[in-house]
């Protein structure tokens, strides 16, 4: 548990390692605000960067850090997070990775904390050298929470660990689909307590996004949660091309008619065939990943609607009446060497990485902060 969940019944016995370093450094000319999200997924990156981008075309100099690297491609960390590089590039800023990312959060990382050999005072301080250096002179700094708002605990550096020790402002990207998600937006919003600027949300499916507007943001604000945005869910913001599929899988295109189609979800073929089309009968924008050998899924995949590709899996070839149906229909089939759990994997990580590693999603960002959500009272320029 970490103190921030903590909860004794006595002050004077409360032990914390954090005592001696908890105090903020933060430049009181500085504004600092922090993008917390509930969690993966939810378009954090492309929020911050394009507040940042909104907040620099007023005239203000901006800052950006990502206290956690948590996006990596190591266990090791070696890999550095491609959020901070996206931020470098995008706002024209000259630090160093190590300062844009003062510690990584790799699962070697986390095994060494959990074994004692990562001190969190030290940590800490690492932090604050870092953003000291990041916001001098700088009139705002934007942080980048890591994945989950409660990821890094193991070191008290949790979002709300580094809202206190950085004297940040709060503001939590959320999805929602169903109203139970409220629960969560609630129990955020007690971590993160009078540091909560408020939350938005992100993504909406337009099934839920009249309920959201019209029961959910009130019921919040009556909750003293501000609800600061409802951002419209956008294909080419919530998915990847199956071309982009194919180059980030590194597969072969066996058909390539229909590869500018967008991919959200993933299913797998390892039913039986009748099994198989009344499911696939009832997906959407969905990429079919199964063995190259299992005809009679890939000729159920192509008779449903909602199927956008063939992913087929350990190198097999498809038959040629399969490959004239699919160039026939306009449905992409790609080839993959690798087995079917390895494929899953690889392709739900890219669907979630989604394009929020691009200048252009960050534009469309801007546009649809602009449009849906209240950017001043975000800023607190208002």
């Amino acid at each position: 548990m970490t103190d921030t969940d903590a909860t004794p019944t006595d002050e004077s016995e409360r032990t914390d390692s954090r005592d001696d370093v908890d105090e903020p450094l933060v430049d009181s000319e500085t504004e600092t605000i922090l993008v917390a999200s509930l969690e993966e997924s939810t378009g954090k990156t492309a929020i911050t960067l394009a507040l940042a981008r909104l907040a620099q075309a007023e005239g203000e100099d901006v800052g950006y850090m990502k206290p956690k690297g948590t996006r990596l491609q190591s266990n090791v960390g070696k890999t550095l997070d491609e959020d901070p590089m996206l931020a470098r590039e995008l706002l024209d800023l000259e630090a160093e990775m190590h300062d844009l990312e003062p510690v990584v959060y790799s699962p070697t990382f986390v095994e060494q904390a959990i074994r004692g050999r990562e001190d969190p005072a030290e940590l800490h301080e690492r932090v604050r050298e870092a953003f000291e250096g990041l916001a001098a002179g700088r009139e705002r700094m934007f942080l980048e929470g890591g994945g989950q708002y409660n990821v890094g605990g193991i070191v008290d550096l949790t979002d709300a660990d580094l809202a206190e020790l950085l004297d940040a402002r709060v503001l939590v990207v959320a999805p929602y689909e169903r109203p139970m998600d409220v629960d969560d937006v609630l129990a955020a919003a007690d971590a993160f307590g009078d540091r909560l600027a408020g939350v938005v949300f992100n993504d909406i499916a337009d099934a839920a996004y009249d309920r959201l507007e019209t029961d959910v943001a009130p019921f919040l604000e009556g909750r003293d949660v501000p609800v600061l945005g409802v951002l419209p869910s956008e294909r080419t913001l919530s998915g990847v091309t199956v071309a982009d599929l194919a180059d980030e899988l590194g597969a072969s295109m066996l058909v390539e008619e229909g590869a500018d189609a967008y991919v959200e979800r993933f299913t797998v073929g390892a039913m039986g065939a009748d099994s198989a089309l009344k499911h696939f009968r009832r997906t959407k924008d969905v990429a079919v990943i199964t063995g190259g050998d299992r005809a009679e899924i890939h000729t159920a995949a192509l008779e449903a609607s909602g199927v956008r590709c063939l992913i087929l899996t350990g190198g097999h070839r498809p038959s040629g009446a399969v490959v004239g149906q699919a160039t026939e229909k306009g449905v992409p089939i790609l080839s993959v060497q690798t087995d079917t759990l390895t494929t899953v994997e690889r392709a739900e990580d890219v669907v979630r990485s989604g394009r929020t590693r691009d200048a252009e999603t960050v534009d469309r960002m801007e546009a649809l902060l602009a449009d849906h959500a209240t950017v001043d009272a975000i800023l607190g320029t208002e």
